[in-house]
């Protein structure tokens, strides 16, 4: 794509001085798991309204959206939901992201995350149509945790060859993210770094997070990241490794025998606010600058608006951006009220 001309090739950093490099792409509000800590049962029941198909973004929309993005500087894209392998041919919208190239002419990272469930047979069409990498969401090998976790009685083995259809694909490397919740699966957190130690599968220890108002979060729940590293290295052995980019969200470490590596995700208890380059764009097409974020910013309507160019687009965006000040999780623990108000993750995506 040719950059608007009147328009820097980047667009300007937030009020702390972040660029904006990563832009994830929520496809879709469902999911097939009803996950306590995401989207529990009794909120999102079988009355529950989820968007109608004419308020939810074409594939030609997100497509356009992120072609703008990607010629002002972002470099990374992942497909999120709910979850994004309900939408009906999402192989091709990774088929038209993965034609996109940065302003350097590099291929852009397309990535996509997912409950695990379908990626049996979707993996290698995935594959052929340019996806670089997958991340699976796996709560615990136990099957009867997994399944009282995802509430739908979903068994842990066909995720489990969902990963290694993944791996025969090529989708290197499969990272897989557990959500640490204290008394509900944080047993697991040794059988999980057994398992997929020295598989090449990069395990991500998410610590429990206060992302929207119906998950019941409480901070007696988080399991800190540095307990989840002491209670691996207590058998086996690790080393911190140095981050593979600049903003990367999971701190690293690697076995001490070469083993592999393993991440910890602590948005709670170490903040990484003033590294984060992300922006997320809802299924109705508003962008979000942050996972905590109360309210988006409208790109559908500029979209949908046939006198609205692609420069008219991209202003919209940087200025989203540059008026950016989030920090949520390093002022946690000053705020009053943490839940009210915030926006669920089924529906901006993780």
């Amino acid at each position: 794509m040719t950059v608007p001309l009147g328009l820097p090739s980047r667009l300007p950093p937030d009020s702390l001085g972040r660029p904006l490099r990563d832009l994830r792409i929520s496809v879709t509000d469902r999911c097939n798991f009803r996950c306590v800590y995401c989207m529990p049962k009794e909120v999102f029941g079988r009355d529950y309204a989820f968007l109608p198909k004419n308020e939810i973004l074409t594939f030609e929309e997100i497509a356009r959206v992120a072609r703008v993005a990607v010629a002002h500087g972002v470099e990374k894209i992942r497909l999120t939901g709910g979850e994004p392998l309900l939408r009906r041919g999402i192989e091709e919208l990774v088929a038209a992201l993965a034609e996109l190239r940065t302003s350097e002419g590099r291929p852009v990272d397309v990535a996509l995350t997912t409950n695990g469930s379908a990626l049996a047979v979707k993996a290698r069409a995935l594959k052929d149509a340019g996806l670089s990498r997958v991340s699976v969401s796996l709560d615990s090998l136990d099957p009867e945790r997994f399944a009282a976790m995802n509430d739908v009685d979903f068994p842990v083995a066909k995720v489990l060859r969902g990963i290694d259809t993944a791996r025969e694909a090529g989708l290197d490397p499969v990272k897989v993210n557990m959500v640490v919740k204290r008394g509900t699966n944080d047993a697991d957190v040794l059988p999980m770094a057994r398992h997929f130690k020295g598989t090449g599968v990069i395990v991500r220890f998410i610590e429990f997070m206060d992302v929207g108002s119906t998950n019941g979060w409480r901070m007696d729940e988080v399991l800190p990241s540095a307990e989840v590293v002491a209670r691996i290295d207590a058998e086996l052995p690790l080393e911190p490794a140095a981050p593979s980019y600049r903003g990367e969200t999971a701190a690293r470490w690697r076995y001490r025998d070469g083993g592999g590596e393993i991440g910890v995700i602590s948005s709670v208890t170490a903040a990484f606010c003033r590294t984060c380059t992300r922006a997320r764009l809802s299924t109705d097409g508003k962008l979000f600058t942050c996972l905590f974020a109360e309210r988006g910013q409208d790109l559908r309507a500029v979209l949908r608006d046939p006198s609205r160019t692609d420069a008219d687009l991209a202003a919209t965006l940087g200025g989203i951006w540059a008026a950016r000040e989030d920090r949520y999780s390093e002022l946690r623990a000053t705020l009053k009220d943490r839940r009210a108000g915030r926006i669920e993750m089924s529906y901006i995506g993780g």
